[in-house]
Parts: structure tokens; C-alpha cells; sequence
């Protein structure tokens, strides 16, 4: 799928974050965090974390401190619609150093084709160090579709974060 870059293979660590207070309770089946880590995989990502944590700031932002220290690429899923208890982007915003608008801009443009509620879809991308992490929605195919529709900048951006900004 996208296993490779101009620089070589992708051999990237990754985590994936589960944001659903019933998963944790154990009262649902996460489908999502699963189905995110099969196309990480499939994409040349080592998956070497996944979590699952309530709906609660600071359990989103001390897992994501935590991971960051561990592995290049965060993806949350859950959490990133208006709901009262959906606070992945505030969380995810409070530790990152830099946002990146666009990645969010393509997923929320992408996803708007396949439903216009993707439009109320409040998801981030940021960087913390090193490590890129991105809020992906919480349903197994918004979050699948919104990973797909930004794939290909991923390798590129964890590149750059690694120094690596010559030009082709």
C-alpha cells in the first residue's frame, strides 16, 4: 500500500489510542483502535503500543506524553466530535509544540465526500519532538477512511522530523 518512500522502506514504530469512555469500562468492543492498527501494518508501520483510555484530558494527554517517548507516529481514534465528553483535540493540542493545520483540512475535505458530518469532525494533528500524532474519528471506517486519506504524508512529515529536508 504505501510501504515506501523516496528514502526507503517504511519502518516507523506506532501506537494507536482507543478514546471511549464505554471500551474502557468494558462495555463495548473497540473496533476501531484495530482496525487503525491492520492498516498501520499493512502500511509498514511496527504497531508497538495500543491503548485504551476514557474520555478524560488528562488520561488522552498522559498517555500521549508517555507514547511519545516511545514511538514516531500517534493515532487516537475517538473522542474528536462535539459531544461533551470528546476532548482528544483539546488534550492533543495541550502537549503538542506544533500544529498542522492541512493534515486535518484533508482528512475533514476527504471525509466530507463520504458523509457531510465529517464537517463537524474536530480531529488535530501535531508534533510533539519527534513524534507526529494525529486524532482520527471514532468510528472503525471514519477512522480508516480519514488514516487512508493521509497516509502518504506521513512517512514525509516523520522524515522531516528526523532532519531529513533535502529536496528531490
Amino acid at each position: 500500500m504505501f510501504s515506501s518512500t523516496i528514502n526507503g522502506p517504511v519502518n516507523f514504530s506506532a501506537a494507536v489510542i482507543t478514546v471511549s469512555d464505554s471500551c474502557a469500562r468494558g462495555q463495548r468492543v473497540d473496533a476501531s483502535g484495530p482496525a487503525v492498527a491492520e492498516l498501520l501494518e499493512k502500511s509498514g508501520f511496527r504497531v508497538v503500543a495500543k491503548q485504551i483510555v476514557q474520555d478524560d484530558s488528562m488520561q488522552i494527554q498522559n498517555a500521549l506524553v508517555h507514547l511519545a517517548l516511545e514511538v514516531r507516529f500517534i493515532v487516537t481514534t475517538g473522542g474528536t466530535g462535539i459531544a461533551e465528553r470528546d476532548v482528544t483535540p483539546e488534550a492533543t493540542e495541550s502537549i503538542c509544540e506544533r500544529v498542522i493545520d492541512g493534515v486535518a483540512e484533508r482528512m475533514r475535505s476527504e471525509g466530507y465526500k463520504q458523509t457531510p458530518f465529517a464537517a463537524l469532525g474536530r480531529g488535530v494533528c501535531g508534533v510533539r519532538g519527534k513524534t507526529l500524532i494525529l486524532n482520527l474519528p471514532g468510528s472503525p471506517s471514519g477512522a480508516v477512511e480519514s488514516l487512508q486519506a493521509v497516509m502518504e504524508l506521513v512517512p514525509h512529515a516523520l522524515n522531516l522530523l528526523d532532519g531529513k529536508t533535502e529536496h528531490a
